[in-house]
């Protein structure tokens, strides 16, 4: 665990010297948006995957709809398990 360093210059704020995240918080969001966003990079691709060549949407936007949620999914996974060893180590 790292401790806080002081400042090289004022601050100006109210904030604490030592704020924190709400590590509580993080963890149900990271647990509710990880499977949601897997589930939605599995339906785009789907969809991608039984789109018309001509169809709306084109399947162009479907597959860039399934990369983008798959780097949600991914972004997601990876702060769930920095909160989860955050809270081993400091809780």
């Amino acid at each position: 665990m790292r401790y806080a360093t002081t400042p090289k210059r004022w601050r100006s704020g109210t904030e604490p010297a030592t704020a924190r995240s709400d590590l509580k918080l993080r963890f149900l969001l990271s647990m509710i948006f990880t499977p949601v966003f897997a589930l939605m990079t599995a339906a785009f691709a789907v969809g991608a995957a039984m789109a018309q060549p001509n169809g709306v949407p084109s399947r162009g936007t479907l597959v860039g709809f399934a990369i983008a949620c798959a780097v949600l999914t991914l972004f997601a996974a990876i702060d769930l398990y920095v909160v989860i060893r955050r809270r081993r180590v400091e809780l």
